[in-house]
């Protein structure tokens, strides 16, 4: 189940880093835009929120991915640690999202359902 747990944090984690480039550097493209449902005008005056944003987004993928590390190198205890601390992050935010935000519910799935499946494996394979 560690195994499993591990391979989904790091799908979260790389999903993550991709919500990254959308929105600390790609924020004003016309895909991204379209993707977020964003004017030209919205997007230049979100700009700097978005690229804050991104590097949340950033920040969790990267505490995922050294959690994932340490696991891997027999450090469980440190690794699930930060594992726990990524994935529930994500999670959570996935959470808010769709609570302040009912309309973005498809994407608080999208960015929320593997760091679920992590957490929920990881808590799982912790407990064995």
């Amino acid at each position: 189940m560690i195994i499993t747990a591990l391979v989904l944090a790091t799908l979260a984690a790389l999903l993550h880093m991709y919500i990254f480039f959308m929105e600390s550097l790609w924020w004003t493209t016309p895909k991204v835009r379209a993707t977020f449902g964003s004017s030209q005008a919205e997007a230049e005056a979100t700009k700097e929120m978005a690229f804050n944003q991104g590097f949340y987004n950033l920040f969790l993928a990267i505490a995922t991915f050294v959690g994932v590390i340490f696991h891997i190198a027999g450090q469980a205890t440190i690794g699930s640690t930060l594992v726990f601390t990524g994935t529930g992050s994500m999670l959570l935010a996935a959470l808010v999202l769709i609570l302040s935000s009912p309309s973005k519910a498809s994407a608080a799935i999208k960015q929320g359902v593997f760091p679920l499946l992590a957490v929920i494996a990881l808590a799982i394979g912790v407990a064995l």
